[in-house]
């Protein structure tokens, strides 16, 4: 089991219920741990929420942060993986002055080489959205910034694993 920091993605499924968000984020808070990311979303199975926090931390912690979430009563069941074991993907939302689309050419060739969309044009602003890895992201944010970002926001990180999970057959059992 390692014993240094890296990055994990916690998969939590839940039932939908209030205040459960403040209890989990709780349990990372008394140990002085950073929530990296968070992002809460329907599952596969209906009526089943799942959390996906990343956090950057030692696998023996983990593996105690895991059995604290479990024994929340609304969580059905709680998963943890490398970013390795997961395919992932996070968007970055930029709102520029439309002005730039036209009268700097070097925004059109930032736009094509980092594969974002352009989202909306109106004559005060266009948006960009830029889906893929952190760093696609910090890059493409890196590159306007230059001519100036009006807004921007970035999700949190949404992950499946690459290996098959057990969950749905749990879920579907919790279901009935």
């Amino acid at each position: 089991m390692s014993t240094e920091k890296q990055l994990y993605t916690v998969s939590i499924y839940t039932e939908n219920n209030i205040g459960l968000l403040n209890r989990i984020s709780a349990i990372f808070q008394r140990r002085h741990i950073n929530i990296e990311s968070l992002n809460i979303s329907p599952s596969e199975i209906e009526g089943v929420s799942k959390f996906t926090v990343v956090v950057n931390m030692t696998e023996v912690n983990i593996k105690k942060i895991i059995g604290q979430i479990e024994k929340q009563v609304e969580v059905i069941k709680a998963y943890y993986h490398t970013l390795d074991d997961v395919i992932y993907q996070i968007s970055g939302l930029f709102k520029i002055k439309s002005e730039l689309l036209f009268e700097e050419p070097q925004i059109q060739n930032i736009i094509k080489e980092s594969y974002a969309r352009i989202v909306t044009v109106n004559t005060d602003f266009f948006v960009l959205e830029k889906s893929g890895r952190k760093e696609e992201i910090e890059e493409l944010h890196k590159q306007l910034s230059v001519y100036g970002i009006m807004q921007y926001t970035r999700s949190g990180l949404i992950a499946i694993t690459k290996e098959e999970m057990k969950i749905s057959t749990l879920l579907e059992t919790y279901n009935n």
